[in-house]
């Protein structure tokens, strides 16, 4: 790969960016800084929507012409983008494209005209006139058919949008179609040919799904007279584009696609295909009519879809200012560090499906795994450095001489072992990061910051440096978790640029972490005598009662607390907590009355499996429908009842014991092809998921 081209959807500027805009570019931009690190041409391509009859009417609202108001939009774009570091100057996107740019009316057109002349798979014009009469969605800037809106309850009352909740406009005019229904075949091979087109799995069924059901021709413009903001049809001026026909083409025309002006800025041959991220509301536009369009146009599809969910509030609700349950940007711009906010957004949800976004958890997650625990390791290991070592980085050797007074202390006198550990880490980091698993390549680098963090506590070198003779055991220590800092504000970088850099110039580095491939990485780079600098909390501990009594969201129940919880070691008896079940079940509290033959037990096909997907079953409270790799020639779909414990987004990725030969039966209309193992324990029953410590491969065996 010589270069890559990413992007996010354009956002329609018919109002002010929120939580889920910025949710896309830090994903898209931390894939992009990812590339360029590893000295890939990458281009990051973001912007503005900025036609239709939507922004006709908020222009009108307000008192604007339609510019005015796409220019408003696009003033608070920019400074969301400036403030949470994700514009050009702070290394961010390439191209902030707006769909009024001339060269953009330019490209359209052309599509236009290469669709126009060609012919379909089956023979017809892909563009024809004809007449249209239906409901159109202005916000959502779509039709919609009769099973994608809300019947009235009143006679004679237009229905409403199922996503927008506003009354649809009947639409009954001459205009131009495209021939969508000819290409149904083109498109299901596709996404069979390239299963990696349109992502995540889920997604991808639910797609083709649609494209199986079949292909209604699709209405591309409207007349002037209706709808005057928009870029003209070539030939008949009369007419203007529908919405989502020349907005997609944005992201062709902004490298230079049918104009020479971005041609010859970037190179249209240079950068295409695009990998396209978008949330899962807009994928059909992006997976089925964007492809469509290329195909009869003769251009290349894209070199994928990615469509994320959407953030719920922490009980499970949609986002609405209805609802009062909004994160607002500029209160998280406020109190909360940038890096803190792109750390959690990829660390929290499980890219592909729904999260939960509430300032409770930011300020927990911020807590545990930024301040006690990356910025911990840095803050400890520099001070060491500082106190033991006059602040220079120490040597990691231990010479011949010392192994043996180094091995008395338990210190592992082997540095491979632990660069072993960390290179694995890193090359498992990366091949996450590589499939978008944001969330689980976080998890793999925290494995590393929980690993120092146990060697500096069995080493003990606070102690170490009582004793003149174990120098060089407590120097190795040191460099140890130094290198790690090392190799982490490297991998980190394109998650977190900002705290990466901090962290790279306080171990004394040169130069940035941006400039480093982490794939050429060696454990030792990391030169002695190197001179630190003074760290400060990079992740100061926030306190979470006062900061959300400032924001204004309800403190969270704070525990009743004694004398004795500021005493360290001393319990008292009102808050020392209930002891552990002994028995996992009441069989177990009565004593086995049933023994079995080992014949029997081995009747059991117990199997360990991957979760591939979770997800909640329609109106349960208690199943999650989840699919699970068996190292089968395809996933099993197994349905259990953990949903009351354990959030879908909680047990992707997780390993867990499967009973393998179970009898299919079915639930709620699905059918289960196994059971999930779990313990159970409490009044309630409360499932505990069995899984493994070490890494096992899919489909072995229990015995």
């Amino acid at each position: 790969m010589t270069s890559f081209y990413v992007t996010t959807p354009i956002y329609y500027a018919n109002s002010l960016p929120h939580l889920g805009h910025l949710y896309t570019m830090v994903v898209v931009d931390t894939i992009a800084r990812s590339k360029r690190q590893r000295g890939i041409d990458t281009l990051f391509l973001t912007g503005t929507d900025e036609h239709g009859i939507n922004i006709e009417r908020a222009a009108e609202r307000n008192k604007r012409t339609p510019k005015e108001q796409a220019d408003y939009v696009v003033s608070y774009f920019k400074k969301m983008t400036a403030e949470f570091g994700l514009d050009t100057a702070h290394g961010g996107f390439d191209i902030f494209m707006r769909t009024t740019e001339p060269f953009h009316y330019e490209g359209v057109s052309e599509l236009w005209r290469r669709i126009a002349s060609s012919k379909t798979p089956k023979g017809n014009d892909p563009i024809y006139k004809g007449h249209y009469e239906g409901w159109f969605c202005a916000p959502c800037a779509e039709y919609k058919t009769e099973d994608e809106y809300q019947k009235p309850t009143v006679e004679g009352a237009p229905p409403t949008c199922l996503v927008h909740e506003t009354p649809l406009d009947r639409v009954s005019e001459d205009g131009y179609f495209f021939r969508l229904s000819d290409y149904d075949e083109e498109l299901l091979r596709l996404y069979e040919t390239r299963p990696d087109f349109v992502r995540p799995e889920s997604r991808r069924n639910e797609v083709m799904s649609f494209v199986r059901g079949g292909l209604q021709d699709l209405s591309v413009s409207r007349l002037k007279s209706s709808v005057s903001w928009g870029v003209p049809v070539p030939g008949d001026p009369e007419h203007t584009m529908y919405v989502w026909f020349e907005a997609l083409t944005n992201y062709a025309t902004a490298i230079g696609f049918g104009n020479e002006q971005q041609d010859r800025k970037f190179g249209f041959e240079k950068y295409w295909p695009a990998q396209h991220f978008v949330g899962k509301d807009i994928l059909r536009f992006h997976a089925v009519y964007w492809p469509a369009f290329l195909l009869a146009a003769g251009v290349e599809v894209p070199r994928g879809v990615f469509a994320h969910g959407m953030w719920l509030d922490p009980t499970g609700r949609k986002m609405s200012k209805t609802l009062g349950n909004t994160i607002e940007l500029d209160v998280l711009n406020r109190y909360f560090a940038i890096d803190a906010v792109r750390y959690f957004c990829l660390r929290e949800m499980v890219f592909g499906q729904d999260g939960r976004f509430g300032y409770e958890g930011l300020i927990d997650r911020i807590n545990s795994d930024l301040a006690s625990g990356l910025g911990n390791l840095l803050s400890r290991t520099l001070a060491m450095v500082t106190r033991y070592c006059d602040g220079r980085i120490p040597t990691g050797q231990i010479p011949e001489e010392k192994i043996l007074l180094a091995k008395r202390t338990g210190v592992d006198t082997d540095e491979t072992t632990i660069a072993g550990f960390i290179e694995h880490a890193r090359d498992q980091f990366i091949q996450q990061l590589d499939s978008f698993a944001f969330s689980r390549a976080l998890e793999i680098a925290w494995s590393i910051v929980a690993r120092m963090d146990k060697m500096i506590t069995d080493a003990k070198p606070w102690e170490l440096a009582k004793d003149e003779n174990q120098k060089q055991t407590l120097g190795a220590v040191l460099y140890r978790a130094a290198e790690s800092l090392r190799w982490l504000s490297v991998m980190l970088y394109p998650v977190m640029p900002q705290s990466a850099t901090q962290m790279w110039t306080h171990l004394g580095l040169q130069g940035s972490p941006a400039e480093v491939n982490p794939l050429q990485l060696e454990w030792g780079g990391l030169e002695a005598g190197s001179q630190t600098t003074e760290v400060k909390a990079l992740f100061p501990r926030i306190e979470k009662a006062k900061l959300l009594g400032e924001i204004g969201s309800p403190a969270p129940e704070m525990t009743p607390s004694t004398e004795a919880d500021a005493v360290p070691g001393k319990v008292s008896e009102q808050t020392k907590p209930a002891p552990p079940m002994t028995h996992a079940t009441e069989a177990d509290a009565v004593g086995v009355t049933n023994l079995i033959e080992i014949g029997d037990f081995a009747k059991v096909d117990l199997r360990v499996g991957q979760v591939l997907t979770a997800e909640r079953v329609p109106k349960s409270d208690k199943l999650l429908l989840l699919q699970i790799d068996l190292g089968e020639e395809k996933p099993r779909q197994i349905l259990a009842g953990i949903a009351e414990y354990y959030a879908p987004e909680k047990m992707v990725g997780r390993k867990v014991v499967i009973v393998a030969n179970l009898k299919p039966r079915k639930l709620r209309g699905y059918e289960s092809q196994g059971m999930v193992v779990a313990a159970s324990y409490g009044e309630e029953g409360k499932p505990v998921i069995a899984t493994f410590d070490e890494d096992v491969p899919n489909g072995a065996r229990l015995k």
